[in-house]
């Protein structure tokens, strides 16, 4: 959907976030002017390092990180060129009208809530750097990140097909999940329930999606997804506005610190 002289940017969207994935030369650049919120950007490859101009500062990141960008104008160098994720609200509606699923969300999609944000961080708006190098921990979910405006869990990586006696089938009552795939290929599996009205039946899907998709999963269908090749299969979940439930979960947010829930009241 958007392209010049040093990168390539493929845009697809939810109804509260939307993914714009990027593949750069060596030394191409990524702005946004007058960004309304935050926003996260994703270096999934070791040797892909950034350079982010935000809020009056400039950080050097390493690859295989997760940074957390403010409001506002921002720059993001790429001096080795590679493959950059970022994931954003749809409170930008030139993003939005660039997604190629744009016509999707023409009218909002019924069962999700109005968007709403949620409190400032603690310390206010800036540049935040995480390490996506977070071994597993035994009773904690992946790696979850979280900010104003959406939650991101990079999980785990798995080697090989998943085992098809451990699957998760379950549900989300009123929000949508993103499932973006960075490595190998998912099958996602989807079933909707049985309700009173005959029209909103659906039947079972299989889709099998390589890499890069976004799959874009509504409520309240019943869903799992099953990592297929015989490498490495990476899956980050995208959530907007955060998760309740695994915010309240100790220990599942690693920046939760930073971050206060709706129900903590202002930022400190």
């Amino acid at each position: 959907q958007l392209e010049d002289a040093g990168t390539r940017t493929w845009l697809t969207r939810g109804q509260n976030f939307l993914v714009a994935h990027t593949h750069a030369q060596a030394g191409a650049a990524l702005e946004r002017r007058g960004q309304v919120d935050e926003y996260v950007f994703i270096l999934p490859d070791r040797d892909t390092s950034a350079r982010v101009f935000a809020g009056g500062t400039t950080h050097d990141v390493p690859g295989f990180s997760l940074v957390i960008v403010p409001p506002g104008d921002s720059r993001i160098e790429l001096p080795e060129g590679g493959r950059a994720e970022r994931i954003f609200s749809t409170q930008s509606d030139d993003l939005n009208a660039l997604c190629s699923n744009a016509a999707s969300y023409a009218e909002p999609h019924p069962n999700i809530p109005p968007f709403e944000p949620w409190p400032e961080p603690r310390g206010g708006y800036k540049v935040r750097v995480y390490s996506l190098d977070v071994p597993p921990t035994k009773g904690r979910f992946g790696r979850i990140f979280r900010c104003t405006t959406l939650m991101v869990n990079y999980l785990d990586p798995q080697e090989g097909p998943r085992d098809t006696t451990k699957l998760s089938p379950h549900h989300h009552d009123d929000f949508e999940q993103g499932s973006l795939a960075l490595e190998g290929s998912y099958t996602h599996h989807l079933r909707w329930p049985w309700t009173t009205d005959l029209s909103a039946w659906r039947e079972d899907q299989h889709a099998r999606c390589g890499s890069p998709s976004l799959t874009v999963i509504p409520p309240p269908a019943i869903h799992t997804s099953r990592g297929m090749d015989q490498g490495l299969n990476q899956l980050v979940d995208i959530f907007s506005p955060p998760r309740q439930d695994f915010s309240r979960q100790p220990g599942w947010v690693l920046n939760a610190d930073e971050y206060p829930m709706p129900d903590e009241g202002p930022a400190n």
